[in-house]
């Protein structure tokens, strides 16, 4: 693993935020910061005892108003392994359903006096929304199309481990762009970190003004790949989609799947890189998915861990009397 090496200023000051509810807005430093305190966690998470008591006694809520496997397993899991109590509310289960209002159910979280709030919304908007009424930090775990923080800090972070740097890096990001928060969320995370970002997608799939955000526009795929260093690959959202954005799974393959053909337009060693959940066949193929040495997407959920427990301690350490955050 490789650090920044840089040196941060003491304290809370070194991450002055109480949440996380997106990369916007996060200095270069605050973002590395992150990264450096989620170094200690992937070693731990290798050892065969995975238990650190630093956050015994806290409640940590994760409130996910929108379907996740990964994402709520990875944040359970991370606040269990440093001592939390973790309770996991499921839309299904939830008052929602009966026609509460978002920021009743906001209010209803902050009297159970939680100590960190992870909360995943189908809106965009709605993790700010719930941040600004309670009293503890929230994390964002994803909201509508606007961003996923922790997952581009798990990006970051895989990249980091495997090439060293991300500063002078091409990163070409390929998918359904428009409705992908993955997407908007590693642009400012990577783009910040000094790599040179590369979107692609169909016209209809690519939304309007994304260069603004720092990034070059393809629709040849073919094109996107020359020369780059890593490949990300999306999924089609369809979920998301109301209308007809391609033609067919059969031709939006041909024309943006990840082919071990296509594959060899990028640098030799080029990292292969996917959020999941992964349509294999139709963004890509599974010899790209599964090749030896240069998929990084089982580590991006092992990046996934560390980079959340990373965030569960920095963020709490003020409820706990820390020196220096308090």
């Amino acid at each position: 693993m490789t650090s920044s090496s840089l040196s941060y200023p003491p304290g809370i000051a070194a991450f002055p935020h109480r949440g996380l509810v997106g990369i916007a807005g996060l200095a270069p430093h605050e973002t590395l910061f992150l990264l450096d305190e989620a170094e200690q966690w992937v070693e731990f998470n290798r050892l065969p005892q995975k238990r650190d008591d630093r956050l015994s006694g806290l409640t940590i809520i994760n409130a996910f108003f929108e379907n996740s496997t990964r994402t709520l397993l990875s944040f359970e899991i991370a606040g269990k392994r440093l001592g939390a109590d973790v309770v996991n509310m499921h839309v299904a289960q939830s008052s929602v359903k009966k026609g509460e209002t978002l920021i009743d159910t906001a209010m209803t979280l902050n009297a159970m006096n939680a100590d960190a709030i992870v909360i995943r919304h189908a809106s965009s908007g709605a993790v700010q929304l719930i941040a600004d009424k309670v009293d503890c930090p929230v994390l964002n775990a994803g909201d509508g199309q606007h961003e996923h923080p922790t997952q581009a800090l798990l990006d970051a972070l895989t990249i980091r481990s495997a090439r060293g740097a991300i500063n002078g890096l091409t990163v070409t990001i390929c998918g359904d762009i428009l409705h992908s928060r993955v997407a908007r969320s590693n642009i400012l995370c990577l783009s910040s970190l000094g790599a040179e970002i590369r979107v692609c997608a169909p016209p209809a799939l690519m939304p309007a003004g994304i260069d603004a955000m720092g990034a070059e526009v393809f629709h040849d795929f073919n094109e996107a790949l020359d020369g780059a260093d890593v490949v990300m690959m999306l999924r089609l959202q369809l979920e998301r989609m109301q209308g007809e954005f391609i033609p067919s799974p059969r031709e939006y393959r041909h024309l943006f799947g990840l082919t071990a053909e296509r594959l060899e337009r990028s640098k030799p060693d080029a990292l292969i890189m996917h959020p999941g959940p992964m349509n294999r066949g139709v963004e890509i193929d599974s010899d790209v998915a599964d090749l030896a040495e240069r998929s990084q997407i089982t580590r991006q959920v092992e990046m996934g861990l560390a980079i959340r427990m990373a965030c569960l301690d920095v963020l709490t350490r003020k409820v706990r009397g820390i020196e220096g955050w308090t």
